[in-house]
């Protein structure tokens, strides 16, 4: 058996398949993401539930930023996130050092499930974009990672500001970036409420949420030119914000690319995700059958 865990902003899923099918999840869990410790207890319980058969081969996709690096003393460590009590978080030690696992990003993590099951299926090159409790990219070339010990951080780029947003941003490490202004937290503090009872100013958040996802959606194309970008997460459920992207990426781009780039119909560019919450969960399956198929005795 092997297992797939995707450890987010707000919650943790971890599935386990059979190493010769990993796309059918036979055994899946989904816990809030609290402290590393409570994690760690909950994790190996349930992998270990399966006794003898308990999966040794564990795919992880995970928030980061994380050290992808296996010549760094702390690889498959989560390293300088804001997520509190989770800095310095060693993945291996919180998982067992028994298990042979196989690190992404948690965004990377859900571009490898949809190019595999999902939206980008049968798509060479592509993206996903995430809008949670911060931002995040993952980029897959060839439908491999760009990068095999780094992961883009482009959540942290500097956007234009809107002319009517005096919202000064929530990201700590530089108020506002694309995810101190766009991010799930960054609404509800603009508004003062949660995402979901904007309210009257539903039309309004979705406004301005588009005015800066279209920033970053033209940055991750102009840099990897992706046949297709995968939208995800909490706030792009926000009704209008995908509709929205859509229509002010065309400006930002306006043809820049030509007239036969994807990205010409934001309709086919810019997609939901097919497999909804498990796109992560699913790539770090992957990964954990990637794993396994390398160690496979040869008959």
């Amino acid at each position: 058996m092997i297992a797939g865990v995707e450890t987010g902003g707000t919650k943790i899923i971890a599935a386990i398949a059979a190493d010769e099918t990993p796309d059918a999840i036979e055994d899946l869990i989904e816990i809030a993401t609290t402290t590393p410790d409570d994690a760690a207890a909950r994790l190996r319980g349930f992998l270990d539930s399966r006794g003898s058969d308990a999966p040794r081969h564990v795919g992880v996709a995970a928030f980061g930023p994380l050290d992808l690096d296996p010549l760094s003393p702390t690889f498959g460590f989560i390293t300088a996130t804001p997520k509190p009590g989770w800095s310095g978080t060693s993945l291996p030690d919180l998982l067992g050092p028994e298990r042979s696992l196989s690190f992404v990003s948690d965004v990377t993590g859900a571009a490898l499930g949809e190019g595999a099951l999902g939206a980008t299926a049968g798509v060479r090159d592509s993206a996903y974009v995430t809008v949670g409790t911060g931002i995040g990219v993952g980029a897959l070339v060839a439908r491999r990672p760009i990068s095999e010990i780094s992961h883009p951080e482009l959540g942290h780029i500097a956007v234009r500001r809107h002319p009517h947003d005096r919202f000064r941003g929530v990201c700590p490490f530089h108020e506002d970036c694309a995810e101190g202004l766009a991010s799930g937290p960054a609404i509800a503090a603009r508004w003062g409420r949660p995402t979901r009872e904007l309210g009257a100013d539903l039309e309004r958040a979705a406004e301005l949420e588009a005015f800066y996802l279209a920033q970053l959606l033209a940055a991750v194309t102009y840099a990897y030119r992706p046949e297709r970008i995968v939208l995800g997460g909490g706030a792009t459920k926000i009704p209008g914000v995908l509709e929205a992207t859509r229509g002010a990426l065309v400006p930002e781009i306006n043809g820049a690319l030509g007239d036969e780039h994807p990205s010409r119909d934001p309709r086919i560019f810019i997609v939901p995700p097919l497999l909804g919450d498990l796109s992560g969960v699913h790539g770090a399956l992957q990964l954990a059958a990637v794993s396994a198929r390398s160690v496979a005795p040869v008959h």
